[in-house]
């Protein structure tokens, strides 16, 4: 189970009962936790715990956490993670920049990167540029003799998120088709890669850091996006096509949309944008955001992206007037809403792509 540079190989170790151990000693943090909790948390039995305790301590994934004083005989030993045992590139590809982080086996950034990018120069010129980035982010790893678990790359949609292959991105039709996942991991040495929509790789980071229920993250910055959580999992539907949430139309003679239809509500809200009418975009966001409600029944809307974090007050403003009249018509209660703010969500977002699944969670 050794990885890249002599470290633990930890997707190797994704056996259930692993990442049910994992995800303890993840959610311990740094006081750790004793191996009868752990025991009686998963339902294993003690002799089991003991044995993937052994092996997490070998590969270097777990230490002593000091003693803790028992209610019966000997103090008990607890153990906690060790963030630095492995690492994750997170990668957020905007139609006009590239956004990169390092994050440890805790999702705490140690490195950053941002860079201009134009999503239209061409695959060559795209995958040299990304490839660049997250190698200079892992220099420090492969000198700690750490492994490198896996790049998350998270980008506008429509895309294919099993296979890592992208679709027609609006205004960017020469990527239809485009195998981005393996064309990625091929320059990078067969590096895993994961590739998945920009506003689901921030869904997956809120849900990862306790965001609970069911929830819409709206996404306004070069485009618009939706990503969804339900029930505590990012819902990506069958063909992991959910969360086109920009390309929905709400005005049947409305002005042309680069998706080629007429009226969305992505088309709509950068129109508005342009115009420096943000009250306007935040009304037709809060439009989309209410038929979203109406058919998920979801517990909050959640507003991020460039724009927003531009005028939070007139989107929050705007979003929660036109569902607080929704609410008022139907009868319901009201859904909450408020800003996800900062620049590298996104590229936190994509590194969770790829340790989340270490854990047991959706990835």
């Amino acid at each position: 189970m050794r990885g890249p540079g002599g470290g633990a190989n930890l997707l190797a170790l994704r056996s259930h009962n692993t990442t049910l151990v994992l995800d303890l000693l993840r959610t311990a943090g740094a006081e750790g936790i004793s191996r009868l909790e752990l025991a009686e948390r998963t339902g294993l039995t003690p002799q089991a715990v003991s044995k993937i305790t052994a092996r997490l301590r070998e590969e270097g994934l777990a230490a002593e956490a000091g003693r803790r004083a028992s209610t019966g005989g000997k103090p008990r030993t607890v153990l906690r993670l060790v963030p630095e045992a492995g690492h994750a590139v997170g990668v957020h590809l905007d139609r006009d920049e590239l956004r990169a982080v390092l994050a440890d086996l805790d999702g705490t950034v140690v490195a950053r990167r941002h860079a201009p990018l134009d999503l239209g120069a061409g695959a060559e010129a795209v995958l040299a540029r990304v490839a660049s980035v997250v190698e200079e982010l892992a220099v420090a790893v492969v000198a700690g003799a750490r492994p490198l678990l896996g790049v998350g790359v998270a980008l506008p949609g429509p895309l294919d998120h099993r296979r890592g292959v992208l679709h027609r991105v609006t205004g960017f039709p020469e990527w239809d088709g485009f195998p981005l996942r393996d064309a990625l991991a091929e320059r990078l040495g067969s590096v895993p890669v994961v590739v998945d929509k920009d506003t689901n790789a921030v869904a997956l980071g809120l849900a990862v850091g306790g965001e609970g229920g069911s929830f819409a993250y709206l996404h306004l910055g070069t485009g618009l996006g939706a990503g969804l959580v339900i029930g505590g999992s990012v819902h990506r539907g069958p063909r992991t096509g959910a969360g086109e949430f920009g390309h929905q139309v709400v005005q049947l003679d409305g002005p042309p949309c680069g998706c080629g239809d007429r009226g969305c509500v992505e088309a709509l809200c950068l129109a508005a944008v342009a115009r420096g009418e943000l009250a306007e975009a935040a009304r037709v966001l809060g439009t989309g955001a209410a038929n979203l409600v109406g058919l998920l029944d979801i517990d909050r809307v959640l507003v991020g992206g460039r724009t927003v974090e531009g005028a939070p007050g007139v989107f929050v403003r705007g979003v929660r007037g036109v569902l607080e009249a929704r609410a008022r018509r139907t009868g319901e209660g009201g859904v909450g809403v408020r800003v996800v703010s900062g620049e590298g969500r996104v590229a936190e977002g994509a590194a969770q792509l790829v340790l989340a699944p270490v854990f047991g969670q959706d990835g």
